[in-house]
C-alpha cells in the first residue's frame, strides 16, 4: 500500500499548503514563498508531494470536507436509477435523487476536485526547480513524475465535465488549494480538448510499472493513462481514436478478468488490486474508506434500488441460478444492502474497523467494454458482443439478461452494452455516466431514456416535472455552488439554473 508517503505528505504537504495559504496577499514575500524557497530541493520531495496528490484522493488533508470517493459515489449513482434512499437519506440528497438539486447544496461542491487539481499543478510548476538543487534527478525521473500529476488531473477535469459542463481551466498552482477566483469557465469542449492534451503529453513519459502490485494500482500508470483516453474519446464520440487507446491496454497483456469462482469476490473487490485492476483509490486500515456509515448500518443512507436485483441481475426459480456479481457481490439481496463496499466476503460483513475496501476508478472489464460501445458505434456489432459476452461468460450471467441484439443493429447492441455496464459496475459511481453519455450521442438521439429512468427514480407526484426538466439538456450538469459563485465573480451560474 502507499502509507507511508501519505504520512509523509500529511506532514509535509499539510505544513507547505496551509501555511502558505494563510499568508495574505499584500504580504512583501510571495505567498508562494514557503514552497519556492524551503522545499523544493530534492526528488525525494517531489515523490512525497506526488504521493500527496494520491493522498488528497482519500479525504481532506485538514481534516474536513466531503471525501471524493463519497463524492464521485453521489455524484455518479444519485441522479440515475441503481440506488434507493434510505433511513438515512438526507434532505440534501433527496433533493438530488428526485431532479430537484439547487446551488445551495454542498454535494454540488466542486472543491475536493480542485483540491487535488491545484496539488498537481504545484507539481508541474515547482517540480523542476529540483534540477537545480538535486543532481541525482534525472529528466526521465521529473517527467514521470510531472507525467502523474499530468494525467491526474486530466482525470479530475474529465469528471468535472461530466458533471458540471462548462468550467473554471485551472492550469497554475496558487498558494490556497481552491482559490480560482479570477477564472471563469471555459467551454466544455475546450475542457475536453486540455484533458486529450495533458494525457497526450503524460502517455509516453509515465511509468509502465512502479514494481510493485499495490503501487501499479494505486498509481497512474501509461495504462492507467490509455483507460482514461478511451473514455474520454467515447464521452466525445470519437470511436476511432477510443479502440486505439483502449487497445494499449488489452494488447499489454498485463491484464485479465478474475475467474469466477469462492475467491472471486475477496480478489476483485475487499482485497483490491487485482490483476483486473487498473486504477483503485487506496483506503487501508490506517485510512478507512467512507462507506460503511452509508451502506453498512441501521439507518444506512442508500440500498439497492428494487430494480436492481428483479431486472438487471434477473432471477433464476427454476435452477436457482444467480449472475456472480448480483447477490452477495454488488447487493445483498436480503434487504437490498450496497454490499461490494462492506462485505468481507458473499456473506459476512465487515466492520467499522476494516472499512478499507477500494474505490475503483477503473478494471479490465471497463477497457472491454468500452472498446465494445466504440465497437458498435462503428457498425462492427458482431465484434463488439463476442466481448460482451467475454464478461458475462465470466458473471454466469442468466438468460433472462441476454436480449439477443441483432449485431447488424446498431442501437440494439448499443443498448444491450449499456445494461451490461450497469451490471457489471453496479454502484462505482459510472451508470449517471454511462446513461448521460448514451442519451446524448448523435445529438441527444436517445434522450427518451433519460425521460423514463426519471420516471422510475422519482415519486409519482414528481414525475413530470422531473421529466419536464430533463428535456432541457443543460438541467444534465450540476448547478455551481453558491459559495463558488459568492467568491468568484468571474463565475456564471449554469443556465439551467439562473
Amino acid at each position: 500500500m502507499l502509507r507511508k508517503p501519505l504520512y509523509l505528505f500529511l506532514v509535509l504537504l499539510g505544513f507547505v499548503l496551509v501555511a502558505a495559504s494563510c499568508k495574505k496577499s499584500l504580504d512583501l514575500k510571495p505567498s508562494d514563498g514557503i514552497i519556492r524557497e524551503d522545499y523544493w530541493k530534492t526528488k525525494q520531495q517531489i515523490h512525497a508531494f506526488v504521493m500527496g496528490c494520491y493522498g488528497s484522493l482519500l479525504g481532506d488533508p485538514g481534516g474536513s470536507g466531503t471525501p471524493l470517493a463519497e463524492l464521485l459515489f453521489l455524484w455518479g449513482e444519485l441522479r440515475a436509477d441503481m440506488v434507493a434512499p434510505s433511513l438515512g437519506t438526507s434532505g440534501l440528497e433527496f433533493e438530488v435523487i428526485n431532479v430537484n438539486t439547487v446551488a445551495s447544496n454542498p454535494i454540488v461542491s466542486w472543491r475536493p476536485l480542485y483540491r487535488t487539481i491545484n496539488y498537481c499543478n504545484t507539481v508541474m510548476d515547482f517540480a523542476p526547480l529540483v534540477l537545480n538543487t538535486d543532481k541525482t534527478l534525472t529528466q526521465q525521473q521529473l517527467d514521470a513524475d510531472i507525467a502523474e500529476a499530468k494525467a491526474l488531473r486530466a482525470l479530475l477535469y474529465f469528471y468535472l465535465v461530466r458533471s458540471f459542463g462548462d468550467v473554471p481551466l485551472k492550469l497554475k498552482s496558487t498558494s490556497s488549494d481552491v482559490e480560482i477566483v479570477t477564472l471563469a469557465k471555459s467551454p466544455q469542449a475546450e475542457v475536453l480538448q486540455q484533458i486529450l492534451k495533458d494525457l497526450n503529453e503524460a502517455e509516453p513519459k509515465a511509468a509502465i510499472t512502479y514494481g510493485s502490485q499495490a503501487h501499479d494500482k494505486g498509481r497512474i500508470t501509461r495504462y492507467t493513462i490509455n483507460a482514461i483516453q478511451a473514455d474520454v474519446y467515447l464521452w466525445m464520440e470519437k470511436y476511432t481514436e477510443a479502440i486505439a487507446a483502449a487497445d494499449k491496454v488489452i494488447n499489454s497483456r498485463r491484464f485479465g478478468l478474475i475467474a469466477g469462482g469462492t475467491s472471486w469476490f475477496n480478489t476483485l473487490y475487499r482485497t483490491g488490486n487485482s490483476n483486473e485492476s487498473i486504477f483503485e483509490f487506496q483506503f487501508d486500515a490506517q485510512k478507512l474508506n467512507p462507506f460503511y456509515s452509508m451502506f453498512a448500518v441501521g439507518n444506512k443512507r442508500f440500498v439497492a434500488a428494487n430494480r436492481v436485483m428483479d431486472q438487471v441481475y434477473g432471477t433464476d426459480d427454476v435452477n436457482f441460478l444467480k449472475d456472480l456479481r448480483s447477490d452477495g457481490a454488488s447487493v445483498r439481496s436480503e434487504d437490498a444492502t450496497i454490499w461490494k463496499y462492506v462485505g468481507k466476503n458473499s456473506t459476512d460483513l465487515v466492520a467499522l474497523s476494516e472499512s478499507n475496501t477500494h474505490w475503483f476508478v477503473y478494471r479490465f472489464a471497463d477497457v472491454l467494454l468500452m472498446k465494445a460501445e466504440a465497437l458498435a458505434q462503428l457498425n462492427r456489432g458482431t465484434e463488439a458482443l463476442d466481448i460482451v459476452n467475454i464478461i458475462r461468460n465470466r458473471a454466469n450471467a442468466l438468460s433472462v439478461t441476454n436480449t439477443n441484439p441483432n449485431p447488424a443493429s446498431k442501437e440494439e447492441v448499443s443498448l444491450y452494452i449499456l445494461e451490461e455496464r450497469a451490471r457489471e459496475f453496479m454502484f462505482e459511481g459510472k451508470r449517471w455516466y454511462d446513461v448521460l453519455r448514451y442519451a446524448k450521442r448523435d445529438n441527444y438521439a436517445h434522450l427518451d431514456y433519460l425521460m423514463d429512468m426519471v420516471s422510475t427514480t422519482v415519486p409519482a407526484n414528481l414525475v413530470r416535472t422531473a421529466q419536464t426538466k430533463m428535456q432541457d439538456h443543460n438541467s444534465h450538469y450540476f448547478p455551481i455552488f453558491d459559495y463558488e459563485l459568492q467568491t468568484n465573480k468571474n463565475l456564471v451560474q449554469n443556465p439551467f439554473y439562473k
